[in-house]
Formats: structure tokens, sequence, C-alpha cells
């Protein structure tokens, strides 16, 4: 293998490849190539990551991670994270990838982007959505092979090891691909769903860089439109100013209302652009999306797990349910859940969560995605329909609502609540 073969551009034919690129990057490169505004960028090949596992004769410490001994699992797990964090990248991998770095980049102008495109990442029924690592605004060669060989490692990391484990994966059979691109100099960004369970499309926005509705951590603008691509209604996001460990000694200040940050002809020009790129992969689809001051540019697009059976699920809840309080928020759109509510106000309290019980939460971050398999459902203040741990919820049937205000100050602890992830409402027994 010739070194130049390492580095594919997302232009090349050849990056439409999941089995060399992995789906995240082959999916963009679809797009890119239909003719759909993307940004530049290449694909550091999975050949890369298999030929660094060799240098440093890793190949049978992998295999110990899902075949040994807990203990040495364990030990095998850190190891393996360890040396690629640590040892330096191959040579033969490190200069056609500095070479290819400098174009994207016009030799350090621009900052840059690394993301994960695991093969195993962005595949229908494991989206593995928040479980590996991306790197925004690296500017300088030093960081951006650091963040190389952070993705890398990645792929050994217990939250992506775990969700392996639920889906009957080994790491020791797959590889890690990566993206990487200019960043986009967003002024807003979010995510999209082509198809929700009510028969219409749904866009996130957020002003900035689209990571914080991602990672959970913001209540985003929620646009609903019709599979036609006309909006049909929109609601301002509730902007909270402390997303952090409210142990840690700081004044939370109230949430606050702020103006939509997309008008409704760029809604229906991002909802046409959806509806483009759902055609190219033939599937419902999950987007990630950036506006920057050119237009939009489309990031990401991954399968969307839909169920028909979720709405009637709803639709069939206990009618005694609505004499009960209620709350909306933004509905990751899977199916109808009951039970205990258990409170947590930050995750260093996930150990109080008990089977069947519903999660209420401040901030729904992928981290959060270990303790789906437990939970009746999910209720967070923060988030949005097209976070990560929404898709995971989606994959899971778990009834989930998010951008729900107050919900950890007005839901008791202990109470019966009843979670409605098609409609987006949370009612719990006020009596109880």
């Amino acid at each position: 293998m010739s070194r130049s073969d390492f580095v594919i551009p997302l232009s090349s034919p050849a990056a439409a490849g999941a089995g060399r690129v992995g789906p995240k990057a082959a999916n963009l490169a679809a797009l890119r190539q239909a003719g759909l505004p993307t940004p530049d960028g290449f694909c550091l090949a999975a050949d890369a990551y298999r030929i660094q596992l060799a240098r440093l004769d890793l190949e049978s410490c992998a295999r110990e991670v899902f075949s040994a001994e807990d203990a040495q699992a364990r030990r095998s797990a850190l190891r393996m994270r360890m040396r690629l964090m640590e040892e330096p990248v191959a040579p033969e991998i490190q200069e056609p990838l500095l070479a290819a770095w400098r174009a994207v980049t016009r030799e350090g102008a621009l900052p840059g982007v690394v993301r994960s495109s695991a093969l195993v990442e962005d595949r229908s029924g494991s989206s593995f959505a928040g479980q590996f690592e991306s790197f925004l605004g690296i500017g300088n060669e030093t960081d951006f092979l650091t963040a190389v060989r952070a993705c890398w490692a990645a792929l050994w990391a217990p939250r992506a090891l775990r969700y392996m484990a639920t889906h009957d994966l080994d790491a020791a059979d797959t590889a890690m691909a990566l993206l990487i691109q200019p960043l986009v100099a967003a002024r807003a960004a979010g995510g999209g769903l082509s198809q929700t369970a009510a028969g219409g499309m749904l866009i996130n926005a957020t002003p900035g860089l689209g990571s914080a509705i991602a990672q959970g951590e913001v209540a985003p603008d929620r646009y609903e439109l019709g599979r036609n691509g006309a909006l049909r209604d929109s609601h301002a996001a509730i902007e909270y100013h402390q997303t952090g460990c409210v142990h840690l000694p700081k004044a939370p200040k109230p949430p606050a209302s702020r103006k939509l940050c997309l008008a409704p002809a760029r809604v229906e020009e991002l909802g046409r652009l959806m509806l483009k790129a759902e055609s190219v992969m033939g599937m419902p689809i999950e987007i990630e999306w950036a506006m920057d001051d050119a237009g939009f540019k489309l990031l990401q697009a991954r399968p969307l797990h839909l169920d028909d059976r979720q709405a009637e699920e709803a639709k069939s809840a206990d009618p005694n349910w609505l004499r009960q309080p209620r709350l909306r928020g933004q509905p990751a759109g899977a199916g109808w859940g009951t039970g205990r509510a258990c409170v947590v106000n930050c995750e260093c309290e996930i150990s109080r969560i008990a089977p069947g019980d519903v999660l209420v939460t401040r901030m729904a971050g992928p981290a959060l995605g270990r303790v789906l398999a437990m939970v009746a459902g999910v209720v967070s203040e923060l988030g949005g329909s097209t976070s990560h741990l929404a898709s995971l919820a989606r994959e899971r049937c778990v009834p989930m609502v998010l951008g729900v205000p107050g919900a950890t100050l007005q839901i008791p602890e202990g109470a019966q609540v009843a979670v409605d992830g098609v409609a987006g409402i949370v009612r719990w027994m006020a009596n109880r």
C-alpha cells in the first residue's frame, strides 16, 4: 500500500466506501458527490489505524478486551488507550497525513476538525452517537496529531466498549477511520430529523457551534415542518446559564428566552436540503448542520431509527394520566413509559438510579447512555430531539422528553411519572 492510499479526499469516489472510511465519512462523501453543500476535507482510512496497531504490537492485547476475565480485560483496554494516545503516529502515516492537513487548513490559516468515523458507527441500529470523540478548532500540527491519536484511542474508551457489548460487537473486529475538515465558522448550527413519529420533519438550532446541542447542554430552538418542507410551527429556546455539576460553588442564573436564530425561509431551505439528503441515502435520516456566511453546510447524516408502533403506544396510554399535572418539552420520538421519578441533578448522582425508574435530570449528555438499558424513561431540562442521547434513546425505544424547563424542581422525587416520547409531554401523580 502506498503512502497516499491512507488519505482519501471526500471528493474522491473511494470516499464512498464505508468499509475503508466508515459510514459517517462515506455518507458525507455521498452527499457531497450528489451536489449537497458539505465542508471540504479528507478521510484517514481505517488501514492507517490497523497499521498503527501492528506497529505497536497491540493486536493480541485488543483480543483480550472481550475475551479475558474482567480484571485482565480492563487492564487490556487501558493499555490500548494509553499506547494509542502516547505513541507517535507511524512515519508512513504521518507524512501524507500532515500534507493533507496543511492543504485543508491552508497551511494553518484555518482551524480544523478531527472526527471519528469508526467502521461500526452511524449504521442502522448502532449509531454510537456521542460514544467516540470529535475535536473542533484545532490550530496547530501538534494538537492535530494528538487529536488523531485520541480518536483512535476512543475506540477503547469505557463507554464505547459498554455500547459495543450491548450490540454484540468486539472492538478487535473493527477499526477507526477519521474525518478531517476545516471548521465551519458557524453563525448557527444544529440537527434535524427527516421524519418524526408525528409524520413531519424537525430541525433544532442554536447560535454558534452545534456541539452544545449534540451534547445535550442547551435546550435548542425547535422548528416543526411538514413532509413537503413547509414550516408548521417554531419554538424559541430557553437558555440556562449553568450546566455543570450543581454541587460546585456557582450561583445559577435564571433561565431566559431569546429570539429564534433561523428565519422561516432559512428553515424551509434547510428542510429541502434534508429531503434531498434523505433521497440520496434512501432512508429516513438524522443530520447535523451548520450555517456560515455562505449558507448551510451538512456535517453528518446517519440512519434514523423509526418504529411505527411508537405513536400507537403513546395514544393508548391510561386516560387517568390526563388529569395529572404536566410539563411539555421536545420529544425524542419513542413511545410511552411510566416509573418512579429519580431526580438526578448531575451525572455524579447516576448511581442512585434503579431499574424501572424515570430519570429526571438537568442535562442529557451522552454519558447517560449507559443507563438507558435500565430506565423506563428520561426527562431532561436541557437537550433537544436531535441530541446524541435522543438518538441512543430512539435505538432502544426508550421514551424521552428533553428541554423541559423546571423539571427537576417540579417533579417530586419518588412520584409516579408518565413520559410520552411522541407528544413530548411529562405527567406525574400529584397525590402520591
